[in-house]
């Protein structure tokens, strides 16, 4: 029986690195989130971090579910567990920190966050824990709780029977989310835990869309693992068109074909919270482009600091959104921004907490592995 492989791919951290620096400066209210906001097309730092966190999970994964699957479960939701373990943190410091600064201080950027919570607070931390009550910021990591912890049955499904089962399935779920399938399950919920919680309060990404980009990445991670990845097999004149495609994407963000081919026009078919079907075309369009284009790609994001946030993403993911949260506490009244040289100072403080946090987890993962190897070392000297 074969291990399971955990070799770490640089690439991939180095990607997952990007996108966390990406949504550091997207979150963070300073005129550099306008800046960073889907400046190449419908295309956000959400996206890209699900996406490589799938492929990341299904390329280690994918062989332990072959030969080991119940090893596999229980390491996939050991990790699910953790990852939940930091959310109900996270939530604690939220409900109790940025929700009495809120009250005492009024600050409408933080109260607006937790605005529900103030509100109705033991169904809010009930719901939150339950993982319905979603508030804005802390969206994210109860999508990947639920993501991870549906994963070991993706997985064993796709070896069993196939990725055609499993893409289909997620299809048919993406289709059903553009036409209500969230809001059906949210009066399901509601019916069954009795928590008066609205379906706005479920967080901004509609799940049954998202599921879509976070398999996509299990399958390309899955036809990595077995060399044969369909990104390989698509002629240039399709890429060709694919380039095409992002570029007429890219006009359309920036207002520049007309009011009829605008983002305000088109609605929700770029919407990024359901994925709609033109932003799913965008999507599929710059993973095409940009699989091309990897090799000159990679050069560019395989440096520091993206390595090494890359390789501690859950850690410095949850440092991050507590430095947004501070961020939001030094806005007074209804403005939305950080100016001058507290913008520049705050950006300053949480890149070097980010990477102090990400020095502090390698150095705890070399520890880690020298431990291991000191039985192995002196078991070798006992024998020779």
């Amino acid at each position: 029986m074969t291990a399971p492989n955990t070799r770490r791919l640089p690439a991939l951290d180095a990607l997952r690195g990007l996108f966390l620096v990406w949504m550091t400066f997207a979150h963070m209210p300073t005129h550099f989130s306008d800046l960073v906001n889907q400046p190449i097309g419908f295309v956000s730092s959400a996206e890209g971090f699900v996406f490589m966190s799938a492929l990341l999970v299904s390329y280690v994964y994918l062989r332990d579910a072959r030969v080991n699957a119940s090893g596999m479960r229980a390491r996939l939701w050991a990790r699910t567990l953790k990852i939940y373990a930091y959310h109900l943190v996270m939530l604690a410091l939220a409900f109790t920190v940025a929700a009495e600064f809120a009250t005492r201080t009024h600050r409408l950027a933080i109260y607006n966050l937790l605005n529900f919570y103030l509100a109705h607070r033991v169904v809010g931390v009930l719901g939150a824990v339950l993982l319905i009550y979603c508030p804005p910021l802390l969206d994210i990591l109860p999508m990947y709780v639920i993501f991870l912890f549906m994963t070991p049955l993706l997985l064993t499904t796709a070896v069993r029977r196939g990725w055609g089962w499993v893409l289909g399935g997620s299809g048919a779920v993406w289709v059903a989310a553009q036409f209500g399938l969230r809001n059906w399950a949210h009066d399901a919920l509601v019916r069954v835990t009795h928590l008066p919680i609205p379906v706005q309060e479920m967080g901004a990404f509609n799940l049954f869309a998202w599921q879509g980009v976070w398999i996509a990445g299990l399958w390309l991670g899955a036809k990595s693992v077995d060399g044969n990845v369909p990104l390989r097999r698509i002629p240039g004149y399709v890429v060709a068109v694919c380039g095409v495609v992002c570029i007429f994407f890219l006009l359309v963000r920036h207002d520049l074909l007309g009011a009829r081919l605008s983002q305000e026009a088109l609605g929700l078919q770029l919407d990024k919270w359901r994925i709609g079907p033109m932003r799913l075309v965008n999507l599929a369009a710059f993973v095409v482009v940009c699989y091309w284009l990897r090799r000159h790609l990679l050069r560019l994001v395989s440096v520091e600091p993206f390595l090494t946030l890359g390789k501690a993403s859950l850690q410095v993911f949850c440092v991050h959104v507590f430095f947004v949260f501070a961020g939001l506490a030094l806005l007074y009244g209804d403005v939305p921004q950080l100016h001058g040289a507290r913008a520049y100072g705050m950006l300053l403080l949480t890149f070097s907490a980010l990477m102090l946090v990400a020095m502090r987890q390698a150095r705890l993962r070399r520890e880690a592995r020298a431990a291991a190897a000191r039985p192995v070392r002196k078991n070798a000297a006992v024998v020779g």
